[in-house]
């Protein structure tokens, strides 16, 4: 029976030095509980809520940003994962290297569209407006994972390890992009209408060189 227990704990001890070494370099942005290092815009603060570990959207259009240490909430090139949830007709989406507004929709870097059945036809996976899916690659009242690597110019996102964009931005932009463009900035939730509910969580980054 001693054996037996010193064999199980040398097979935990490997299983949890297996699973930190695959974490290597992976910062939580996202502890559970609370908003510590997130930013609510002023319009509709009271559209993001934590709800069984989750951040909660639901109600007028806001936006919440991540504002805390991590990077000093400036990435540049980086790997996001985190999981996201909708219900029936819903939309929400997330913002890569973008920066606090007040209000509004968010001015400064791209948004990666969270959509299966709302009435917008750029559906989950789309770089919204820039290289946009038609087809619904998850489900409502599902979990699934987004993977969103940004490094140089290329944007890849995927949706369970599926890849749903692969995106290189032009050396020379269309005058009318503005600020829509690759730099360096935060990331943000959108809460995007009063009809839409939508949950993220496990929300993570790996910041890259």
């Amino acid at each position: 029976m001693k054996k037996l227990s010193l064999l199980l704990c040398f097979l935990l001890s490997i299983n949890l030095a297996f699973s930190q070494k695959k974490e290597k370099g992976w910062v939580s942005l996202f502890d559970g509980k609370t908003f510590a290092g997130w930013h609510v815009n002023e319009e509709h603060p009271s559209t993001f809520t934590i709800e069984d570990g989750t951040i909660k959207v639901a109600g007028e259009r806001a936006h919440l940003f991540y504002e805390g240490a991590v990077g000093n909430h400036d990435f540049k090139n980086f790997e996001l994962k985190l999981k996201a949830k909708t219900l029936p007709g819903s939309n929400s989406g997330i913002f890569i290297h973008t920066a606090y507004q007040a209000s509004d929709w968010p001015q400064k870097g791209y948004e990666v569209q969270v959509n299966q059945t709302h009435g917008d036809w750029r559906k989950t996976g789309s770089l919204y407006g820039i290289n946009d899916v038609k087809e619904n690659l998850a489900k409502d009242n599902e979990w699934y994972e987004y993977h969103i690597i940004v490094q140089g110019k290329r944007i890849i996102i995927k949706i369970d390890d599926k890849v749903a964009v692969d995106y290189t931005e032009p050396e020379t932009l269309p005058a009318d992009r503005g600020l829509k463009k690759l730099s360096s900035g935060t990331i943000a939730l959108q809460g995007h209408d009063p009809k839409s509910v939508a949950y993220f969580k496990d929300i993570k980054i790996k910041l890259l060189k």
